[in-house]
C-alpha cells in the first residue's frame, strides 16, 4: 500500500475507516513520520505556529465516583483530600495570568460538597477579575440546569473526556452505579448550551482495542468538539488497575496526528500525562499536530495530591518555572507559546 497516498487522501476526506485506523495504527517508522508531517502541516495551515497556553488550576481532589483508573477515586481512602478555597484560587489566578496565561482550567472530581452557588462564586470572581480571559471548567457530570448556571455566570468552555465510546469498554473501566449514556448526554447538554466543549479519552486502557478506538473517533464525529484531550493510561498505585501495563507513546502520537488529519481546526493539547512518559511528550505531541500545553498552576503545597496516576509530571516544580521551560523548549522546536485565550476554531 502506498502510504502517502493513503494519508494524503485521509487528509483530504477528513475521516478514516475502522480498517483505515488499524493500518495506521500498526505503521512503521517511516510511514509514522509522514503521519506525524502532514498533521503538523495541516495545524500549522490553520493555527501557524502558535501553541496556546491554559493555567490549569486542580481545586480539589475530593470525588464521589469510583473510576477504576482513578487515584483521587473516593475509596482512595489514604488519600489526603483538599479544596482550595476561593482566595487560594484567584492567587494561582493571578499568577498565571501574569505568566501569560488567558484561559484557565479549573479541574477537580465531582466534589459533592461543591454546590452549584459555590462554584458560580468562584466563576464570577474570576470572571469579574479578568473578563478578558476565558474560563474552562473540568468538574464532572451535572445537570443540564447547573451547567447553564455555570455558563451564565462567565464560564464559556468545559472539558468532560468520555474516556471510551464503547459502552461495554466504558462499564469494564467504571463502577455499576456510573452511565455511558449519562456521561454522552452531558456532552451533548454542553454543546447544546453554546460552551466550547473539551471530550477526549486516554490511550492503551485495558481491555481497548482498534475496535474501541474507532467507537472513539465515531463519537467525536457525531459530537464535533471544540477540543480533544488525550493521553497515555498510567496506572495508578491505589487504583484496581494498579498492575495494568500503560499506554504507549507511539499509540498516543498516532492517535493525535489522525485526530488532527480529521478534525483540523480542533484545539489538541500535548498533555502532562504523554511528558510523564517521555521527558520528550510536549515536543513530540506538537510535531504530531497537538497545539495547546496545559502547565500545572496549582499553588505547589497540593500538587502532589491530585493524584490521577503515578509519577505525575511537574508536581514538584513551581508554575513560573515550568512555563518558563516550556516556553524555551517550544521555542526550540520551531514553534510559540502565545498569550492569546487561543479560541477553537470548530463551528
Amino acid at each position: 500500500m502506498d502510504y502517502k497516498r493513503e494519508i494524503d487522501h485521509m487528509r483530504l476526506r477528513h475521516e478514516v475507516t475502522r480498517d483505515e485506523l488499524e493500518w495506521l495504527l500498526e505503521l512503521g517508522d517511516e510511514p509514522t513520520e509522514y503521519l506525524f508531517q502532514s498533521a503538523r502541516e495541516v495545524c500549522d495551515e490553520i493555527y501557524g505556529k502558535k501553541i496556546y497556553m491554559r493555567g490549569l488550576i486542580e481545586y480539589t481532589n475530593y470525588c464521589k465516583n469510583n473510576c477504576f483508573y482513578c487515584g483521587i477515586r473516593a475509596a482512595h481512602v489514604g488519600l489526603s483530600r483538599y479544596r482550595l478555597t476561593n482566595d487560594r484560587i484567584m492567587a494561582s489566578v493571578v499568577k498565571g495570568y501574569a505568566l501569560g496565561a488567558r484561559t484557565f482550567v479549573i479541574q477537580g472530581g465531582e466534589n459533592p460538597m461543591d454546590s452549584d452557588e459555590s462554584i458560580l462564586e468562584m466563576v464570577r470572581l474570576i470572571h469579574d477579575t479578568y473578563p478578558n480571559c476565558a474560563i474552562t471548567l473540568s468538574i464532572g457530570e451535572r445537570s443540564k440546569e447547573s451547567y447553564q448556571k455555570f455558563f451564565d455566570a462567565g464560564a464559556s468552555r468545559y472539558l468532560l473526556r468520555h474516556e471510551t465510546g464503547n459502552r461495554d469498554h466504558y462499564n469494564k473501566l467504571h463502577p455499576a452505579n456510573m452511565s455511558y449514556e449519562h456521561r454522552v448526554r452531558c456532552l451533548f447538554d454542553l454543546k447544546d448550551i453554546g460552551y466550547q466543549v473539551g471530550c477526549g479519552m486516554m490511550i492503551g486502557t485495558p481491555w481497548q482495542d482498534v475496535d474501541c478506538l474507532y467507537d472513539d473517533l465515531v463519537l467525536i464525529q457525531e459530537l464535533n468538539p471544540h477540543m480533544i484531550g488525550i493521553g497515555p493510561f498510567i496506572a495508578q498505585s491505589d487504583t484496581p488497575f494498579a498492575m495494568e501495563r500503560g499506554g504507549t507513546v507511539d499509540m498516543t502520537l498516532k492517535m493525535i496526528a489522525i485526530l488532527r488529519l480529521i478534525h483540523p481546526k480542533v484545539l489538541l493539547p500535548a498533555t502532562t500525562a504523554l511528558a510523564t512518559i517521555d521527558l520528550q511528550g510536549y515536543e513530540k505531541g506538537i510535531l504530531a499536530g497537538a497545539n495547546v500545553v496545559m502547565p500545572n498552576i496549582t499553588p505547589r503545597e497540593v500538587k502532589g495530591r491530585y493524584t490521577l496516576y503515578d509519577g505525575k509530571h511537574g508536581v514538584d516544580i513551581e508554575s513560573e518555572e515550568q512555563i518558563v521551560e516550556l516556553k524555551t523548549r517550544i521555542e526550540d522546536i520551531g514553534y510559540e507559546l502565545c498569550i492569546d485565550r487561543g479560541d477553537s476554531l470548530v463551528e
